[in-house]
């Protein structure tokens, strides 16, 4: 009986703590230029994600990218999604020649750019890589 009191407190714990962690989500938000350089000043850490409602390497890209607003290491990281086709003035700036374009920065700095990749490893690690 004494060792089973311990695992029932252990099991007992871990559902009690599951729901503090998926509440750690980082936020997502549709870019404004005033969001980003706010929150670039911040020197927060930004992952843009450069989006087409039409593009099916995007919509591979989606299931990560929220699969990483869900991990603890990025819980104060802020997930910006750029409009392809009507943020402009962002693409020019940044020099963003197609969607599926994923962006690392911390604060103002530019850390890593990833294009087209839909492997899950790989993206992960790309974004860890450059945090």
């Amino acid at each position: 009986m004494s060792k089973i009191k311990p695992l029932i407190l252990a099991i007992v714990a871990l559902f009690v703590a599951v729901p503090v962690a998926a509440s750690a989500q980082a936020t997502m938000v549709e870019y404004t230029e005033s969001g980003f350089r706010a929150a670039q000043a911040e020197g927060r850490t930004i992952i843009v994600d450069v989006h087409a409602s039409w593009c099916p390497t995007c919509r591979a890209q989606q299931p990560i990218l929220n699969e990483l607003r869900n991990d603890p290491r990025l819980s104060d990281a802020l997930f910006i999604r750029v409009n392809f086709d009507e943020d402009r003035a962002f693409l020019r700036a940044h020099r963003i020649p197609r969607q599926s374009t994923i962006l690392v920065f911390n604060g103002r700095e530019e850390a890593g750019r990833s294009i087209a990749e839909t492997n899950r490893n790989r993206l992960r690690s790309f974004v860890f890589g450059n945090i």
